[in-house]
């Protein structure tokens, strides 16, 4: 918790500290009492929607007070990726004018270059920027919001049985059905990933972004996803944020068949075909809800759900968070998602996805087991770079 509120304090000081920077630039703009008033006002529905966000949320009040989406998107991404950015950018530029002038010596006062109109037009860009950037970044973030891909993988497994070869999955995660997923697009979701005529829909969590009342509508769609042997699931962080329990119950009454630390045996083409579902966060005590969500808690869910296994039965494993493939024992196959593929990459190779996971996107191989990562298809942030949405159609072949 005192982690989550030192966050919090840096995002209201950095909102004060861009605000004076930015207000003292637009002194020396043109029209600046116009440009002071637009940028405060940038400012204080920034700093005014995030303590909406934070005070509707603490006290469990459900509204639509905050449902404009373009609003929304912008106190995100400028809290959660801009305001980052800019104050490291000032740190760094500020270490370097200090360098700079230590090794140059005291500036000579009357030699600005440029008149003072350009000055005023750099004025009025370097101090509009925040307000330039935050734009630009939600309008970018809006357009993409709707797009997902199918992505299509052919698997070779050295343990799938002969009467499995050629079987389909259609791997569906994090659809985070709320704010920022909802409308026309779960329609074409359920729509993409019915046309792929899969043997198994296999969905490995955040169903829902945290509201539970956003529940019934997305069990609604759940319920409309067909496969020729059936449609499983397993929990995510985002499911449990608002009422974990509740969540479990309610999904589970509805018929949908949640695997939380549980396994379901099938009949395919022949075979025996184990589906087992990892809990998320381990089977820790729920008075102790800080713990619940560690990724620490994987290796004691994975240790309960290993001794499920059934000897002579083809598994496949289900997990929200992608590091349980370090505690999968010999399972030959494991579905994952949780990254959001890096969700902001700058390269295949380097971005969020490394820095915050081991497995973050596409086909991992350890000896003769296979991990297997979806970006998703659903948004919390709304803004994916070199990460786009995706379903997953995976096509298994025996060696």
């Amino acid at each position: 918790m005192s982690f989550f509120l030192a966050i919090l304090l840096f995002m209201f000081i950095g909102d004060a500290v861009c605000w004076w920077l930015a207000d003292r630039l637009l002194r020396r703009a043109l029209r600046p009492g116009f440009w002071r008033i637009v940028n405060g006002a940038f400012f204080l529905l920034q700093a005014g929607v995030l303590a909406a966000i934070l005070f509707i949320r603490t006290r469990g009040i459900t509204t639509d007070l905050l449902g404009s989406k373009p609003i929304l998107a912008a106190v995100y991404l400028w809290h959660l990726v801009l305001l980052p950015l800019l104050l490291v950018g000032l740190l760094i530029r500020g270490l370097w004018l200090v360098g700079r002038r230590a090794w140059a010596g005291p500036r000579v006062p009357g030699l600005e270059p440029g008149d003072i109109s350009r000055r005023r037009f750099l004025a009025l860009a370097a101090g509009g920027g925040p307000m330039i950037l935050c734009a630009g970044v939600t309008t970018i973030g809006l357009r993409q919001i709707e797009d997902f891909r199918i992505r299509r993988l052919t698997l070779m497994l050295a343990q799938l049985p002969p009467q499995l070869d050629g079987l389909t999955i259609a791997h569906v995660t994090d659809l985070h059905v709320g704010r920022f997923t909802q409308g026309a697009v779960l329609e074409r979701i359920v729509a993409a990933t019915n046309a792929l005529e899969a043997d198994l829909v296999l969905m490995t969590g955040d169903l829902i972004n945290y509201e539970i009342r956003d529940l019934p509508l997305a069990m609604a769609l759940t319920g409309r996803l067909r496969a020729a042997h059936g449609v499983f699931l397993c929990e995510g962080n985002h499911d449990l944020i608002e009422d974990g329990p509740q969540f479990v119950e309610r999904v589970k009454r509805a018929g949908h068949r949640l695997l939380v630390n549980e396994s379901a045996l099938l009949r395919i083409r022949g075979a025996d075909v184990q589906i087992l579902g990892a809990r998320w966060g381990g089977n820790l005590p729920a008075a102790n809800r800080a713990e619940r969500y560690r990724v620490a808690g994987i290796e004691s869910a994975m240790t309960d759900l290993v001794r499920q296994r059934e000897e002579g039965v083809f598994p496949i494993l289900l997990a929200h968070h992608p590091h349980v493939f370090d505690y999968a024992g010999s399972i030959p196959l494991t579905l994952a998602g949780h990254t959001h593929g890096g969700q902001l990459m700058l390269t295949e190779n380097f971005g969020c996805g490394p820095a915050m996971f081991r497995y973050w996107s596409g086909l991992y191989r350890r000896d003769e087991r296979a991990l297997v990562v979806s970006n998703g298809v659903g948004n919390w942030l709304p803004l994916r770079t070199r990460a786009p949405a995706e379903i997953v159609h995976l096509t298994l072949r025996a060696v």
